[in-house]
Formats: structure tokens, C-alpha cells, sequence
């Protein structure tokens, strides 16, 4: 149960969930877009977040795409990861996603609600960022279609009254070579210590990461290092020193036993796609 009482609401469209909202939150109301709802129920049980509407998007049509067009695949918001899972449209985001908390929860936890959450790994953005994906997003100034890598910067940087609609990625980096690699400490289904995401295009190697900082990320200066034509383990201690910061440091794991494992990661990736 939570700890406080709200009013739900379930808009038709994109234009009254964003006219809700801007109404809702005139009143002060606090209002939240919901589409699965874990992180509500997870945070509001510990007093980490509090609205007193919730504004439900999760039947929204726009938001429950799952279909290739124009040599794109579009993929809805509200779709849960056990949908993306058994579909099985992006190989690279199916490995990623089945390995996201337990069978059960997957089928509450959304695309968008892993994307956007508060929760630092948000694993499901990975393969996005690899792929030069594109987000929509709707809100008071309208719809908009960006790429994913100028708007996710540590988390989705969305305005006050958006939200995330769909994400659309290019046919031709579903069908590319691929590792998705989770690694955790102690137990199948615990937290993860490290996840790593990598595609390779031709010559070049993609690689995303989660659990190393407080944020997902991809590096294109760390791809340049281990994409250059020095020995292997030049390229990797040259990769680890334009990682950002900080370094996570918990009890699942310290920062250098962090270093260390993702060192091992990288290491096995080269040789997997043949680039030692």
C-alpha cells in the first residue's frame, strides 16, 4: 500500500494526457505519467516520490507500437519488456532486457519506465544508444523526434510535461553482431554489478555500459581508444581512462573491483568480434 491517496486518470489521446498534466500541475497536484507503475509503488512506499494524480498513458495507441516501417522498427513506450522479449524485433535489446530484475517483474516494467526511471542501471537504453536511435516525445510544445544521443545525458532530459512516446532505430543496426554481457556478484537474479551492451559495425565497435557510474552510458572516446591499432591491452588502459565520473562504489561491488571486472568485459568482447 502506499502512503498517500491519488486521483487517477486515463487520457485517449497524446493531446489530453499533455493537457492533463498542464492542468494538474497549474492545481498543484503533482502529477505523474504512469505506465507500469514498479518505480511509483516501489519509491512511494519509502517516501521517495509523492503525487496526487496519476495520469495512466499505458493504452495510449501511439505508445503500444511494435512494428518495422520504412526500414525501422518502432517500438512503443508502455510496451513491457516481456512483450519486447517474446517479440524478439532487436536481438541486442532482447538479451538486454531478459536479464532485467525477475520474470514476473518484467512483465510490469515498461521500455519507457526503464528508460526514464530513477533507478541508475536503466540497462533497456543500451542497445538504443548504440543504434543511433530516435525518441519521440510529446509534450506542451508538441511532438518532437530527436536523437537519442543528444537527449540522454545521464537520464532522458525530459521538460516538465513530457513524456516518451516511442523509440525508433534503423533496421540496419538490428541485424548487426552483437554481445550483451550482465555480470553481478553474488546471485542470478541480484542486482547487477556491470552491464554491457556492444555492436559492431564493419571495423567499428559500439559499446554501452550500465553499473559502472550512477548512469547508463556510451563513450565515444572510449570506442576511438579501443577501435585504435594498438596492442590490446594498450587500447583497454587507454579506454579506461576516459571513462566518466564518478565510479560506483556499494555494496554490490567497489570501484576498483568494478574496473576490474569491466577490464575483463572489454578484454573478452575484442577477441569475441576478432578485433586482438
Amino acid at each position: 500500500m502506499l502512503p498517500f491517496d491519488f486521483n487517477y486518470f486515463k487520457p485517449a489521446t497524446l493531446k489530453e494526457a499533455v493537457d492533463l498534466y498542464r492542468d494538474l500541475d497549474q492545481r498543484g497536484k503533482k502529477p505523474m505519467f504512469f505506465s507500469g507503475g514498479t518505480e511509483l509503488i516501489t519509491l512511494g512506499r519509502i517516501a521517495l516520490t509523492y503525487t496526487e494524480a496519476v495520469i495512466d498513458i499505458k493504452d495510449l495507441p501511439e505508445c503500444k507500437v511494435m512494428h518495422v516501417s520504412n526500414d525501422q522498427l518502432l517500438l512503443g513506450s508502455t510496451l513491457t519488456l516481456t512483450k519486447i522479449e517474446e517479440a524478439n524485433l532487436f536481438p541486442l535489446l532482447t538479451k538486454i532486457a531478459s536479464e532485467v530484475a525477475d520474470h514476473t517483474a518484467r512483465g510490469k516494467i515498461t521500455l519507457g519506465g526503464n528508460i526514464c526511471a530513477r533507478i541508475f542501471y536503466r540497462e533497456a537504453v543500451l542497445p538504443f544508444l548504440l543504434a543511433d536511435s530516435k525518441v519521440l516525445i510529446v509534450g506542451p510544445e508538441g511532438k518532437k523526434m530527436v536523437p537519442i544521443n543528444e537527449v540522454f545525458k545521464e537520464q532522458l532530459q525530459l521538460k516538465k510535461g513530457e513524456f516518451l512516446v516511442q523509440v525508433a532505430t534503423e533496421t540496419r543496426f538490428i541485424g548487426a553482431p552483437f554481445i550483451g554481457i550482465k555480470r553481478r556478484q553474488q546471485w542470478d537474479t541480484g542486482y547487477p554489478l556491470i552491464t554491457i551492451a556492444a555492436l559492431k559495425l564493419g571495423r567499428e565497435l559500439r559499446v554501452a555500459i550500465s553499473g559502472l557510474c550512477p548512469f547508463p552510458f556510451r563513450s565515444k572516446e572510449l570506442e576511438a581508444s579501443l577501435n585504435s591499432d594498438k596492442p590490446v591491452v594498450s587500447r583497454i588502459d587507454e579506454a579506461l581512462s576516459k571513462l566518466p565520473t564518478p565510479i560506483l562504489e556499494d555494496v554490490e561491488g567497489s570501484a576498483n573491483y568494478r574496473l576490474f571486472v569491466l577490464r575483463n568485459l572489454l578484454s573478452d568482447i575484442i577477441s569475441a568480434f576478432g578485433k586482438s
